[in-house]
């Protein structure tokens, strides 16, 4: 009924929002089944506002759509990057009227970031603000509602900011009698107003909340944390020694960054962001999970079980789902389905966002070394001794998973990957070729035909949030999203740390991550080693496309293989023929390929990893549409 009543409400809400025109007759007649803003926000019954606040929440993109935000990164790459638009962005390829998967209907989640669905959700948040004093359920339902949306209109404009820059502050509920021209307002000015919302939403959030999924004071502060650091970051900072500031030449700075960076204010927004983040850790709410592992195998296991688990000690905001057995893949809200989307063809997955050979390699070796392909022991075995973090996030060849499906398991018994080539002929045994192999069941060219569609371009799948104790073709997981939790606050708080000099404090949190992850201490930390220990620890939480812009370090002229916009690799891996045709026989020969297409006969389709940076990129160009609305809206540079 819940969800049912959610469903009424928006729709009142938009016609009510929209103005629709039409005889006071017709106004007059309740329609059959909908609820007026007046039936909400007059009714003593706090049921029909709360409902109201639940939509809100909707406006909040999670990453467990059909392709997560990791393939606009150095994470991932998904099969469908051509006709799903993936590929139009990674090109740096955008423009006002043609926003590549961002406005492709078969990405609904990256469209839910967009300028006019965050809007849309504002302007619910906005009238709920304008009605809300004159409510008359009791006080204190009333403050913990406002608490939450205080904190869902700053979730809202935090992702409008991270993609768009300053964007205009609207706090009011625009109806079609209004002007729509509002110029947009400085970077500046909307950091401060969404670090006041949280500020306002801590005020009256609780600790805990009786109904798990809703706002607390917790989450509220650690919004504000988040925030406080990318607005101390170098793109909003002029720049750093290796990149320059790319809007020197804007004729309005002011909307996508701040404009004055000296020493004292760069230090003073380091300190703001230390500061956000050290209230969350002195509430004394939230803990690791499992933060001093046996061994490193039970760390494996810790790491993958944190994102399987309904509540952790670390979770922060999070949001939950309810079992069901359909998954559409392009219909938002009914996208649900982690272990479906990530599980490898073999298993009859759909293989979404594989992840790289490059962060592949960024995984160091478990006695804190750096991985290399230079290095003979780690070439000839890359996927031992790893990071046990690599574990519980990248299903590899010979990985255990879960029993395959009848149609294959006659065929491979084992439930484990194979995403390499096996020799099957006795008179050219060292030769690597697809006419004397037969593919791994989790390849382009598994034995039995099975799946190919769904195949991994890079030879990787995504573990992370899947489940192998379910089969994910009949039944989807109830695995819940979490949007912040309790790691991501230490590495912001040993971030702002490092901002202000103090490597000390700055490694004594990074090492308490690494002892969770059954990792060696680091003897001190510098900004690279916290920026790789959030591209290991917070892989594929949605994260790192905006951290590879604010750190700046987009660029393949500057960083090369290790820029967040480097040509995608993948691995091939051949077995030679050692008098046995079946898969896994013989030695492995491991070859990273600097392309997705494999080597030799393997041209795959269309699943380019073709990848290049233009400074543009670094936010979403504003579109036409919206442009033709407001005529105040000033555009992004360089579009």
């Amino acid at each position: 009924m819940k969800k049912n009543i959610v469903c009424i409400i928006l729709l009142a809400t938009i016609l009510t929002g929209a103005g629709i025109s039409c005889s006071k007759k017709t106004l007059d007649q309740t329609p059959v089944g909908a609820v007026s803003d007046d039936a909400v926000f007059n009714s003593k019954d706090p049921g029909l506002l709360t409902a109201y606040v639940n939509n809100i929440y909707q406006g909040l993109p999670h990453g467990f759509d059909w392709t997560m935000l990791a393939s606009l990164t150095d994470e991932a790459l998904t099969q469908a990057c051509t006709w799903a638009g993936q590929q139009t962005a990674m090109l740096s390829q955008l423009t006002p009227d043609n926003l590549g998967p961002f406005t492709n209907t078969n990405c609904p989640e990256l469209q839910h970031f967009t300028w006019a669905n965050e809007y849309a959700y504002v302007r619910a948040a906005n009238l709920f603000f304008s009605r809300i004093d004159a409510s008359p359920i009791d006080t204190a339902a009333k403050h913990g509602l406002m608490g939450e949306v205080f904190f869902l209109r700053a979730y809202l404009y935090h992702n409008l900011v991270s993609f768009y820059g300053g964007v205009p502050i609207i706090t009011k509920a625009y109806a079609l009698t209004d002007s729509f021209s509002v110029p947009r307002n400085t970077y500046a000015e909307c950091i401060q107003f969404i670090s006041d919302q949280c500020d306002s939403a801590a005020q009256y959030l609780p600790l805990e909340q009786t109904q798990v999924g809703r706002a607390t004071k917790g989450a509220a502060l650690a919004l504000k944390s988040r925030v406080l650091l990318f607005a101390a970051s170098d793109l909003y900072n002029g720049g750093n020694g290796t990149v320059p500031d790319p809007f020197a030449s804007f004729a309005h700075p002011e909307l996508v960054r701040y404009t004055s960076f000296s020493g004292g204010d760069r230090q003073s927004r380091w300190q703001k962001a230390k500061d956000a983040a050290l209230a969350v850790i002195n509430l004394g709410q939230y803990s690791l999970y499992m933060p001093n592992p046996a061994s490193q195998s039970d760390a494996a296991a810790n790491y993958g079980n944190l994102f399987i688990q309904m509540t952790t000690p670390e979770d922060i905001f999070v949001k939950y789902f309810s079992t069901n057995t359909v998954a559409n893949w392009n219909d938002y809200g009914k996208t649900y389905g982690p272990g479906l989307f990530h599980n490898p063809n073999g298993f009859w997955g759909w293989g979404v966002d594989a992840p790289t050979q490059q962060f592949v390699d960024e995984y160091e070796m478990n006695d804190g070394s750096t991985f290399s392909w230079s290095n003979p022991t780690h070439a000839a075995a890359p996927y031992k001794n790893r990071d046990p973090r690599f574990y519980g996030t990248v299903l590899y060849d010979g990985a255990s998973w879960r029993q395959r499906t009848s149609d294959i398991l006659p065929h491979e018994a084992t439930g484990k990957l194979q995403t390499g080539y096996q020799n099957t002929s006795a008179a050219h045994p060292t030769t690597d070729d697809i006419q004397y192999e037969v593919g791994g069941f989790d390849t382009h060219n598994p034995p039995t035909g099975a799946n190919i569609w769904n195949w991994s371009p890079t030879g990787y799948y995504l573990r992370k949030w899947s489940d192998p104790t379910i089969d994910p073709l009949k039944v989807l997981q109830s695995t819940p999203w979490r949007y912040m939790r309790y790691t991501e606050v230490l590495l912001n708080y040993a971030e702002a740390c490092l901002g202000l000099g103090d490597a000390a404090t700055a490694t004594t949190y990074i090492n308490q991550i690494r002892t969770r992850a059954g990792m060696p201490n680091i003897a001190s930390a510098t900004m690279a080693s916290l920026q790789h220990e959030r591209k290991i620890e917070l892989a594929f939480e949605e994260l790192r496309y905006f951290d590879i812009r604010r750190w700046m370090i987009c660029d393949p002229a500057v960083y090369g293989q290790k820029a967040g916009f480097s040509n995608v690799w993948s691995i091939h891996i051949f077995y030679p023929y050692n008098g046995s045709p079946n898969y896994g026989s013989g030695t492995p020969v491991y070859t990273p390929v600097a392309d997705v297409s494999g080597a030799g006969n393997y041209a795959n389709l269309d699943y380019s990893g073709g990848r290049a940076w233009n400074p543009k990129y670094y936010f979403l160009p504003i579109a036409y549409d919206e442009m033709n609305k407001n005529l105040k809206l000033i555009q992004n540079p360089s579009y």
